[in-house]
């Protein structure tokens, strides 16, 4: 996952057999994987073993598992693509902040690479059929059956709330998929829904009728820090599926469960903080 630096030869050291299309794919349909499931996947490749085919082959693993009707989602973030005031770890200096605002592209869901979310997400993003929801921040990728409707119209406002790719999971009674890694972008739903997090202004370039603008939008001040205890507390009432896919630890779980377990979590006045 982001900020992994991992050598192919470490990789090869760790992994005892080969990985490839057909094996993941077997792994993804033990773990509990079906035809028609709609995922939304963060996957950490490294973690995976050493993959014939790389990302290319862990996407048609997850396409050979959810079938021709299924739908997979991925995060395409662009958070370099903010008012550098905030960049914190990789800060500029405050002098080259005016140049930045002024000539930082607008975001092109076609064209902007995603940033610090792994390859595998990367190449769900530019294969052939996937959809791309348009914000400058925060957008998802899919692909499948339901990739339209779940990346249409994402919200400016609460980017990970309502109206967005998210809640359109939610909707579609999606489940998040976890491969190598634990990060899991579903909880800034629950965050949003429980009031959990201060409002904040947000802003970055946009293209509006095919010119650049610099729009500043509210935002939650979304806090992954408090993430941990409610997983634990999730993980704990049996609703996470745990098992093996190549060389990682993976997680499956229903999104809508999750998000509803956290929600209420966060209501009831538990910070994690």
């Amino acid at each position: 996952m982001p900020g992994n630096s991992v050598s192919e030869a470490d990789i090869i050291a760790r992994t005892d057999t080969p990985r490839t299309r057909a094996t993941l794919a077997g792994d993804l349909r033990r773990l509990g994987v079906q035809p028609g499931d709609t995922l939304i996947v963060h996957a950490s490749l490294s973690r995976l073993g050493w993959v014939a085919g790389g990302a290319a082959a862990v996407v048609q693993a997850l396409q050979d598992a959810v079938g021709p009707q299924g739908t997979l989602v991925v995060p395409t973030f662009t958070l370099n693509l903010t008012d550098p005031a905030g960049w914190g770890r990789t800060r500029v200096p405050e002098a080259w902040w005016p140049t930045i605002r002024a000539e930082l592209p607008a975001f092109d869901p076609a064209v902007t690479p995603s940033r610090g979310m792994g390859c595998v997400a990367e190449t769900l993003r530019t294969w052939p059929g996937a959809r791309r929801s348009d914000h400058p921040h925060s957008s998802f990728a899919a692909w499948g059956r339901h990739a339209a409707l779940v990346t249409a119209e994402h919200p400016l406002a609460f980017s990970l709330g309502e109206g967005s790719p998210l809640a359109r999971v939610y909707d579609l009674n999606g489940r998040v998929l976890l491969l190598g890694t634990d990060v899991n972008t579903s909880l800034h739903l629950a965050e949003v829904r429980a009031g959990h997090r201060p409002t904040v202004p947000f802003s970055g370039p946009v293209l509006a009728r095919g010119e650049r603008r610099w729009v500043t939008f509210d935002e939650a001040d979304y806090h992954e820090q408090a993430f941990p205890p409610v997983k634990a507390a999730f993980e704990v009432t049996d609703a996470v599926t745990i098992g093996p896919v190549g060389s990682a630890t993976a997680k499956l779980m229903s999104q809508r469960a999750l998000v509803d377990f956290a929600t209420q979590y966060w209501r009831n006045g538990h910070s994690g903080e």
